[in-house]
């Protein structure tokens, strides 16, 4: 059940609730702050548009001038909050200028705007697997050991015992909160490079994709912080070039590609998506390139290929969807810090209206 009905059927009489208000800074990091909320007869937090809207000093996160440095926090989603739990909730909050304008870092706004053209109509369901590192303060997986390399990949993919995986209780713990925070979390497993792991977050419609999977990154990184581990999602954070990069792979369809016959306009999408190749890659995660380099399940970042089956295609068509002619298709491009927004509005901008424009 989502927050929003669950509170409205089961709001306890409690003085106050905490909410605790998130957003996206001016280096696509995430940033919160918490506020206590009165409960009195008649409020019920249970949507965004009833959370009041706060502010905080943008300058401080670089985003605004220390002249002009106040920024807008307007609540865009709710989630229950593992942390502090029930009723207190994290708010997923948009940021915009005193004066009404959405910042130029508040790419969920422009992300909207593609959505609400008639999203409807089309149906797009999204799924994305996050990849990423755990490391130590000292920017080592901790798998590693004190001196000298580890074993070789091979033995680390969904493996198990204590010379495979490295921070299961880490994300054992996540998993659990994502859940209980309502977060549209499908999965996780471990990867194929030491200390690398992956959530699933999905099937989601539109833009609640990037909502889903910026709270689960919250989430993840609040519960690392306990541990004292960093959550890296460089694309390609070991120098090895042996070593697995972290991708941030985008699982796509529209109705009509889940319909029979789906495959054709699957297909049609694929020819949009190489004529764009070089728009998308512009947008899909800093650093890209040292992760698509055709090897360790990449394909090359300047060229565009798909392929049923194939991992290191840019676009997979998996081979049930080739079996039964319809279905989704991954992209498999963007990085591990690209911005869920951007992605998501991008594939749908590409392949359903024909609006990029070079």
């Amino acid at each position: 059940m989502d927050p929003a009905s669950y509170l409205n059927k089961n709001f306890h009489a409690k003085s106050v609730i905490v909410a605790e208000y998130v957003w996206i800074d001016g280096n696509n990091s995430l940033r919160s702050k918490a506020r206590t909320l009165p409960v009195v007869e008649g409020i019920i937090y249970d949507s965004p548009s009833k959370i009041p809207e706060w502010s905080y000093d943008g300058s401080s996160t670089n985003q605004t001038c220390t002249e002009d440095s106040d920024v807008i926090l307007r609540p865009v989603a709710i989630f229950f909050d593992p942390f502090r739990g029930y009723p207190n909730l994290l708010v997923l909050c948009e940021t915009f200028t005193s004066e009404g304008k959405y910042l130029e870092t508040n790419n969920r706004a422009w992300a909207r705007d593609i959505f609400d053209i008639t999203v409807s109509d089309t149906e797009p369901w999204y799924g994305m697997e996050q990849e990423f590192f755990l490391m130590t303060p000292q920017n080592r997986p901790i798998g590693f050991p004190q001196e000298g390399s580890p074993s070789p990949q091979g033995k680390y993919y969904c493996g198990v015992g204590p010379n495979n995986i490295f921070g299961r209780e880490i994300l054992d713990e996540f998993y659990n909160s994502c859940i209980y925070a309502a977060i549209k979390i499908s999965g996780i497993n471990a990867e194929v490079a030491n200390s690398q792991w992956e959530f699933q977050i999905g099937p989601c419609t539109g833009i609640e994709v990037g909502d889903h999977l910026w709270i689960a990154r919250y989430v993840l990184q609040r519960i690392a912080e306990k541990y004292g581990v960093i959550v890296n999602y460089h694309p390609k954070p070991l120098s090895d070039p042996s070593w697995n990069g972290s991708g941030l792979h985008t699982n796509f369809s529209t109705r009509a590609m889940r319909e029979d016959g789906g495959i054709r306009v699957i297909k049609d999408a694929l020819k949009k998506l190489e004529d764009t190749h070089k728009h998308h890659m512009n947008y899909y995660g800093i650093d890209n390139e040292k992760r698509m380099t055709g090897l360790c399940e990449t394909a090359s970042f300047n060229k565009f290929n798909w392929g049923i089956r194939n991992r290191g295609a840019s676009v997979r068509i998996p081979p049930h969807v080739a079996i039964n002619g319809k279905g989704y298709f991954e992209d498999r491009r963007p990085a591990s810090n690209a911005d869920p927004y951007t992605v998501s509005a991008l594939i749908y901008q590409t392949v359903c209206h024909d609006l990029y424009t070079e």
